[in-house]
């Protein structure tokens, strides 16, 4: 007999705990159930909505995983382009080449630094036989900007 009221106080004793935890104002069991079942269901919304929070911050920060720098002045013939990243950036040198080739810049100068991070100047200016007087500064950042990201997802 004694066991029997010690189950049935150990069973009141978590109900009262599970209506403590639920924040439940029910008296009865099986109210207090239904309130800990929806206080589940509102847990459950909101870990979903804090999952979604997460992948949106974890594609952001891996778009922005590398910060890099780029302008582009114009120059009297051509184009002044700077592409900075505090980190190295193996390849990405030749995507940016790439993206000046299909714009019809020719790489006049440059100096270029791939050692603890990655640097480049380049004046870029009319390939023999093509006029770059259609294209502007923007188009070129662009471009370049294209290569960036064209570079990050085969990296």
């Amino acid at each position: 007999m004694a066991s029997r009221k010690q189950k049935k106080a150990s069973l009141h004793e978590k109900f009262q705990s599970l209506r403590a935890a639920t924040h439940s104002t029910a008296v009865n069991r099986t109210s207090i159930i239904v309130d800990a079942s929806k206080y589940i269901e509102e847990l459950k919304g909101k870990l979903d909505s804090l999952d979604q929070e997460i992948g949106t911050s974890e594609a952001q920060s891996s778009e922005s995983q590398l910060p890099m720098q780029v302008t582009v002045e114009t120059l009297e013939k051509g184009f002044l382009i700077n592409v900075f990243s505090q980190q190295n950036c193996p390849g990405l040198l030749v995507s940016i080449l790439e993206a000046f080739d299909e714009l019809g810049l020719a790489v006049l100068d440059a100096r270029v630094s791939c050692a603890d991070n990655f640097q480049l100047e380049a004046v870029g200016g009319e390939n023999e036989g093509q006029q770059v007087d259609s294209i502007d500064a923007q188009v070129v950042k662009q471009a370049v900007a294209q290569a960036i990201n064209k570079w990050r997802l085969n990296n």
